[in-house]
């Protein structure tokens, strides 16, 4: 495994990373070039400062010739990850219903649920870009003018929303995307604090809430701290609601509120094709290198939820399920504020919309359940990741993947909408 160098770019230095990892045996097209190499930057500051989060959304900016190639050949196309950005080269909403079993589900459900988006600052392009990005894969259009997509500060005004800001702007058209490319018939609200302090953030989320949302994504986080009890309770603690949040990008360690009690912390994976399963495709952790890969372990402060069963940690576990975050393996996502159209996008921020709107095709919660508890009796209908780690640590679990629960994968990925269900 080769670890490349990090740098920190401009002023506002974001972080490059580039990933060395081997792929799957039964990768197909993949496996015949075993060492792969992408280069991606971090959309959000690094490291928030106390009190604050960073959003989880990770560019791809290149990639070794080879990779992109076999990466092009293995999703059936003729054009590199990166080739142009008039061009859509990640995995589109075709690929990931059928990762994930939604192909059917995706075509009939979803129809009157809304699933909410909570990010920091305006996207001033996200309608916009929005229905670019549908327009492309032939999704039904979504605009303010029907009544689908709304966008809202954390007051719920519709005309006074926060600054702009070009990171959080990709942050958002990210999630937007992966809400339409797994429920196309869902109703979307974009609800944007105006800052990423956790207030903020939280008071967004009971404005998401409050305005009848039942799936609420959050795909930002930040260190733990003693506070975020509190938060809990304040914020994040809705019965009857699913609220997702990324497990975050660090490898080894936990995120809040990806930590928080009541939300279902969505960590991450390599996802690729593969002809030679019966399923079609494979999955292993996502990792990087020891500080950069899916967000796991076990919370500091948080008590451990009635449904969660792992005795490695006496308190809350992170994650419980996880999607494709591997900027490597990435999705298309389409953004015009700050950047100029089509790029492939990473980061645990990529699961948390997506698995938010899974929960939305498998139907409405009933209203004293915490959606998080139910993939924990479904653990059947999920995809059980048994391959990849993200560092070395005690107990193993908690950073490598094995048969049923571990930290990176948690439960597994979704196989339908079973495992989303009450």
């Amino acid at each position: 495994m080769r670890k490349l160098l990090t740098t920190l770019i401009g002023a506002v230095a974001l972080t490059v990373s580039a990933l060395a990892v081997s792929a799957p045996a039964d990768a197909g097209t993949i496996a015949a070039t075993p060492k792969i190499g992408v280069t991606w930057t971090n959309v959000c500051a690094a490291t928030p400062a106390a009190g604050y989060a960073s959003c989880n959304a990770k560019r791809v900016t290149g990639g070794t010739t080879a990779y992109m190639a076999a990466k092009a050949a293995s999703q059936g196309k003729s054009v590199a990850p990166l080739a142009s950005t008039s061009s859509p080269s990640g995995f589109g909403p075709t690929d990931l219903q059928s990762a994930y079993g939604l192909a059917s589900a995706a075509a009939s459900n979803g129809s009157g649920e809304t699933v909410a988006i909570v990010d920091a600052y305006n996207d001033p392009n996200a309608a916009a870009d929005l229905a670019v990005y549908r327009s492309y894969y032939g999704l039904s259009a979504c605009t303010v003018a029907s009544g689908c997509f709304k966008q809202v500060s954390q007051t719920g005004s519709t005309t006074s929303l926060p600054t702009s800001d070009s990171g959080w702007a990709e942050e958002i058209s990210l999630d937007l995307d992966m809400v339409s490319a797994a429920c196309p018939n869902c109703n979307i609200l974009l609800v944007e604090a105006s800052s990423a302090s956790y207030a903020n953030l939280g008071t967004a989320v009971n404005e998401a809430v409050k305005l009848g949302a039942k799936y609420v994504s959050n795909s930002y986080g930040g260190s733990e701290s003693s506070s975020e009890t509190s938060y809990d309770t304040s914020y994040y603690k809705h019965a009857g609601v699913a609220i997702t949040v990324s497990s975050g990008d660090s490898g080894y360690g936990v995120e809040y509120p990806a930590a928080s009690q009541y939300v279902t912390a969505v960590g991450g994976t390599s996802l690729v094709k593969a002809t030679s399963t019966t399923r079609g495709w494979t999955e292993s952790v996502w990792k990087t290198s020891s500080t950069e890969g899916a967000g796991s372990g076990c919370s500091k402060y948080e008590t451990k939820p009635t449904w969660q069963t792992d005795t490695g940690c006496t308190k809350r576990t992170v994650a419980d399920v996880s999607a494709v975050a591997d900027p490597a393996t990435g999705v298309s996502v389409y953004d015009t504020y700050g950047v100029s159209g089509w790029y492939t996008f990473g980061g645990t921020s990529v699961a948390s919309p997506f698995i938010a709107a899974v929960y939305a095709l498998a139907g409405t919660p009933s209203t004293s359940s915490y959606p998080a508890s139910f993939p924990y009796a479904h653990t059947s209908s999920l995809n059980d990741v048994t391959s990849g780690s993200t560092s070395t640590c005690s107990p193993a679990y908690l950073c490598t993947a094995e048969t049923g629960y571990d930290g990176p994968t948690g439960l597994g990925t979704p196989s339908g909408t079973t495992a989303f269900a009450g």
